[in-house]
C-alpha cells in the first residue's frame, strides 16, 4: 500500500482515478487546487504524485519546481493530452519519474505506478546502504569457541527468529555491535536495511532529528526536509547504541514508537508509521540507571524483551588465540605483508591477561604488534611492556606491590566486591562483569586452594585452625 496524491482540475480523471487506486489498495488523497496540494506534499506524506500538466494557477511543471526547490524528492508522474517534446524535456530535468499521455487505461498507468514505487523504494534502500557501509568497519565473523561463545550463538539464533526489541548489553569493547549485524542477518529482515545512531554521540535535539527527521525550516540550518532513521530502516533494523545516555525527553518519544510504531518528524504535526526492529546496546545496567532516575523504567521494561549479555573477554579466555590469529592476519592484510607468527609463551601471556578493554583491546594490541614488529615472529619481549603497564596502573588502584601476580589481584577485586555488597554473589558478579557461575567456580577453586595448604601444614604436625576459609570467602 502507497499514499498517492492526484491533482488535477478535472473531477472525472480524479474520480475515476482514485476509485482504480484504491481497489489496489492504495490511500488515495485527491486535489482540484495545485496550491492546496503543495501544502500537503511538503510535509512529505506521499510516496507518490500524479499530476496534470495543464492546469489553472499552477500547471504540473511549476508544482515540481516548488517541490524540488523544498527538498522534496517524492517521485512524480506527470499526466497531459497536450504533450510535447520541450514539455517532456523539461520534466526530465525536474526529475519527473515519467511523463504519460491521455487518455491511457487502467492496466497501463497501473503498470507505471508500481515502477515509479519500486524506484522510490529502490533509492531509500541504496541511501540507506550508503549510509550504513559507511558507518561500518567491514564484514566480521563472531570467533571463538569457548562455551561462553557456544551458548551466545544459540541465544542470537533464537533471539533473530522472534520479531521482537532486542536488548544487548555487555562491557565496552566486547563486540556488542557485530552481535546487533549477526542478529539483523540471521532475521528475515537481512534484505533490508540496518542503521546504527550512536545515542551519546549528538544532541538531544540533533539525535532526534536524526532518529524521526525533520521539516524544512524546523530549526536553524534546517535548509531541506529530511527524513530519519525511522523512516529510512523501514522494513529493517535500527541498533540504538549507547541507549542509556539518551536524554529523559526523548526516551519518552522512543517509548511511543516502540509502543505505537508512530512518530513525526520534528517541525510536522504529520503522523507517520515504520515497520522497525529496534535492537539497544549499552554497557551500563540499565535496571539500576532506572532505579536512579537516569533512564525511564517502562522504557527500560519495553527494551529488554529479549535480553542478550556478551561476555567479557576474561570469561572466554581460550578464545584468544584463534582471535589473535585473525587479528593478525587482518592487520597483515590490511599493510600489504605476510601475516605474523606468535611463540607459544607469547599466546600463554596473553591468555592470562585480564583484558579491560576486551576483545577491542586485543584488536589494538595485535594492530600495533604488526606495525611495529621488525620480524617476522611476535615475541613475549615486544608484548609485555604493554601488558606490564595496564596491570601496574590497576595494581597500583588496588594497592597491590611489585611482583603480585595478576591472579593475585583478580582474588584481591573479587573479595572487595564481595565485601561491598555483604557477600551477594548475583550483584558483585554483576559489578564485575562475569556470570555467577564464572564467579561461584573462582570462589571454590580458592577454598580448594587454601584447603591444600593447611593439609599440607597438617602433614608436618602443625596444628590446623577450626577453619581454613577466610571470612570474605566463609560470607560469600
Amino acid at each position: 500500500m502507497a499514499r498517492i496524491a492526484i491533482v488535477d482540475d478535472k473531477d472525472i480523471l480524479r474520480d475515476s482515478l482514485t476509485a482504480t487506486l484504491t481497489r489496489e489498495d492504495h490511500e488515495v488523497t485527491a486535489f482540484a487546487d495545485p496550491a492546496e496540494a503543495l501544502t500537503e506534499a511538503r510535509t512529505g506524506r506521499f510516496d507518490l504524485i500524479l499530476s496534470d500538466l495543464k492546469m489553472p494557477r499552477m500547471d504540473g511543471l511549476a508544482l515540481v519546481r516548488e517541490l524540488r526547490g523544498a527538498g522534496v524528492e517524492t517521485p512524480v508522474i506527470i499526466m497531459t493530452a497536450y504533450g510535447t517534446v520541450s514539455n517532456a524535456i523539461e520534466a526530465m530535468k525536474l526529475g519527473v519519474f515519467d511523463f504519460v499521455q491521455k487518455p491511457f487505461d487502467a492496466e497501463a498507468i497501473g503498470v507505471t505506478i508500481e515502477r515509479a514505487l519500486e524506484h522510490a523504494r529502490l533509492a531509500s534502500e541504496n541511501e540507506a546502504l550508503r549510509e550504513s557501509l559507511a558507518e561500518a568497519r567491514g564484514p566480521r565473523l563472531m570467533l571463538g569457541h569457548s562455551p561462553a561463545m557456544t551458548e551466545l550463538r544459540d541465544r542470537i539464533e533464537r533471539v533473530a527468529a522472534s520479531q521482537a526489541t532486542v536488548l544487548i548489553t555487555g562491557e565496552s569493547g566486547t563486540g556488542k555491535e557485530l552481535v546487533a549485524a549477526t542478529i539483523h542477518q540471521l532475521s528475515d529482515r537481512r534484505d533490508r536495511p540496518m542503521l546504527c545512531v550512536n545515542c551519546a554521540a549528538l544532541s538531544a535535539s540533533l539525535l532526534e532529528s536524526e532518529l524521526f527527521g525533520h521539516e524544512r525550516g524546523a530549526f536553524t540550518g534546517a535548509d531541506r526536509t529530511r527524513k530519519g532513521r525511522f523512516e529510512i530502516a523501514d522494513g529493517g533494523t535500527l541498533l540504538l547504541d549507547e541507549i542509556s545516555e539518551m536524554e529523559p525527553a526523548l526516551q519518552a518519544k522512543l517509548l511511543r514508537v516502540l509502543q505505537e510504531g508512530t512518530f513525526e518528524r520534528v517541525g510536522s504535526s504529520v503522523t507517520r508509521t515504520a515497520d522497525v526492529r529496534v535492537i539497544a546496546t549499552t554497557n551500563r545496567d540499565l535496571r539500576e540507571w532506572a532505579a536512579r532516575g537516569r533512564f525511564r523504567e517502562d522504557l527500560y521494561y519495553r527494551l529488554n524483551v529479549l535480553p542478550v549479555t556478551v561476555p567479557a573477554l576474561r570469561e572466554r579466555q581460550g578464545d584468544v588465540p584463534t582471535l589473535v590469529e585473525s587479528f593478525l592476519q587482518r592487520a597483515a592484510a590490511a599493510d600489504g605483508r605476510p601475516a605474523l607468527t606468535i611463540e607459544p609463551t607469547a599466546i600463554r601471556m596473553l591468555e592470562q591477561y585480564g583484558w579491560p578493554g576486551n576483545v577491542r583491546e586485543l584488536e589494538n594490541l595485535c594492530r600495533r604488534a604488526a606495525t611495529l614488529c621488525t620480524g617476522k615472529t611476535l615475541t613475549t619481549a615486544l608484548i609485555a611492556p604493554w601488558l606490564t603497564q595496564t596491570v601496574e596502573r590497576d595494581a597500583a588502584a588496588l594497592g597491590l606491590r611489585e611482583g603480585h601476580l595478576l591472579e593475585d589481584m583478580e582474588r584481591k577485586l573479587i573479595l572487595q566486591t564481595l565485601e561491598r555488597f555483604n557477600g551477594h554473589r548475583e550483584k558483585s558478579a554483576r559489578c564485575l562483569g562475569m556470570g555467577v557461575r564464572t564467579l561461584t567456580m573462582k570462589l571454590k577453586k580458592w577454598r580448594e586452594e587454601r584447603a591444600m595448604e593447611w593439609n599440607t601444614v597438617a602433614a608436618v604436625s602443625v596444628p590446623r585452625p577450626a577453619s581454613i576459609s577466610t571470612p570474605e570467602l566463609v560470607r560469600a
